[in-house]
């Protein structure tokens, strides 16, 4: 599942392709948004918003496009009507004159107006965006020591957009991971310093990932293996899908487990099971 600095990524490519310019042609896969074809035709995209792991495309009629890439959804932008080649259902397509947004796989996808926008079910109950500026340290540790949240195993925390939206599985382990964390505590099970390694990593992290488009290992170790010939998938994570390999900090064997439903990886050398 693409996680907030993806759909973020995805948001600015969209934008940089389809902003801006008459829009010749929208199709949509579903038979009850087929008439909003007509409606956005010729009207321009005015902002492409990321909401999370969610995406808003608003139009200059007060209409919007949100989706939700859920586990399979893919964007791709191209020429006009360049279709790329894959197995996968198009879903969405919205065209200019030199260029197609196509949104292909997700099922998840609404055309809303924009007071429909504050009270919809996903997008009205979002925690603070990891990758929204106006999210600071001081706001994710103070989530932390919110009752709501306290007493919650961090498996399910971090995956929670309640919580903090545009998070998801790989952020998780790397975020663990660099705050010395071990995967199944709570934030209660915490100390004060660990907590705030917790929301220093939960903004720096993503930012990193957003600006490196993927990267969220130590910049300086990521080049050094880059330079030394590794693959990009050998040096792109501290921890996540590198079980049975040596930390980086530490020499120990990293470990996987299911945690929440979802793989999660740590290293046990680093990685503290109660307060230090």
């Amino acid at each position: 599942m693409p996680e907030g600095p993806e759909i973020k990524l995805a948001a600015d490519q969209i934008g940089k392709a389809i902003a801006a310019q008459p829009i010749t042609e929208v199709f949509f896969a579903f038979e009850s948004l087929k008439l909003y074809q007509d409606v956005l035709r010729a009207e321009q995209v005015v902002a492409v918003e990321p909401r999370g792991k969610a995406l808003l495309i608003r139009f200059s009629n007060q209409l919007s496009i949100y989706s939700h890439n859920q586990l399979y959804g893919v964007w791709y932008t191209r020429p006009a009507y360049r279709y790329p080649p894959t197995s996968r259902q198009l879903r969405l397509a919205i065209h200019t004159a030199k260029k197609s947004a196509l949104l292909y796989s997700a099922s998840d996808i609404q055309v809303l107006k924009d007071d429909e926008i504050a009270a919809h079910p996903f997008l009205s109950k979002l925690g603070p965006d990891v990758l929204d500026p106006a999210t600071t340290v001081e706001m994710i540790r103070d989530r932390l020591l919110d009752k709501r949240f306290f007493r919650r195993g961090f498996p399910s925390l971090l995956l929670d957009q309640h919580f903090l939206s545009g998070l998801g599985n790989y952020l998780r382990s790397e975020i663990l991971f660099v705050a010395g964390v071990y995967p199944t505590l709570r934030p209660v099970d915490c100390t004060a310093e660990q907590l705030a390694k917790l929301a220093t990593a939960a903004i720096a992290l993503p930012r990193q990932s957003y600006a490196t488009k993927g990267i969220t290992n130590d910049l300086a170790i990521a080049n050094q293996l880059k330079a030394a010939g590794k693959q990009r998938r050998q040096y792109r994570h501290w921890v996540f899908s590198r079980q049975g390999q040596f930390c980086y900090i530490c020499g120990t064997a990293i470990l996987k487990q299911i945690a929440g439903g979802r793989r999660v990886y740590y290293c046990p050398g680093c990685q503290s099971k109660g307060r230090k």
